[in-house]
This record gives structure tokens, sequence and C-alpha cells, in this order.
């Protein structure tokens, strides 16, 4: 990962894809931080993106660790009920 708001992905063909941080958020319920984004795109705008949800443990240094595939269907509903209210802040700020 880079800095707080692009990550750098590696897919499991050794492909590395730059992404934009949509926000970050800590669960005490399941002991991880997860992390939200989405692949910056050189093409248009108006296409709808695709947002991508990993979680991951910070390195004991303070630098950002490995991200590591969601595992349960329960943190699937906290992650989509954080981006529902994320969405919805984002609606009245406008």
């Amino acid at each position: 990962m880079q800095d707080e708001k692009h990550i750098t992905v590696v897919d499991e063909e050794g492909n590395e894809q730059l992404c934009e941080v949509l926000f970050t958020f800590d669960s005490d319920e399941f002991g991880k931080s997860y992390v939200l984004y989405y692949p910056i795109s050189s093409e248009d705008d108006d296409e709808e993106i695709e947002i991508h949800a990993s979680s991951f443990i910070p390195n004991e240094d303070g630098e950002d660790g490995n991200l590591m595939p969601i595992e349960t269907d329960e943190e699937w509903d906290l992650i989509e009920e954080m981006l529902n209210t994320f969405l919805a802040e984002e609606d009245e700020e406008e």
C-alpha cells in the first residue's frame, strides 16, 4: 500500500493496479481494519466504478499492512452497512 489516498493492488497474476482509497474503518467486532477502494481508470469518468473491499492489519511500525480477502458474510454485511452510510453522507454534502 502507498499513501493515504492511493494503494497499489497486486492481483494473482502479479499485475499491479493503482487504486484510489474511498475510505477506511476499524472494526472492534472483528479486530481488523478495512479499506474500500476502486481502480483508477484512464477511461471515461462517466463509467460506473467497481468498489472493492479488503481487510488489513496495520504493521507495528504504523505502515499499512497487506490486503487480505473478506472472509465471512458477517464482515460483508458490516462493509455494506458502512458503505451505505458513507454514500448517504456524501449525498447529504452535495
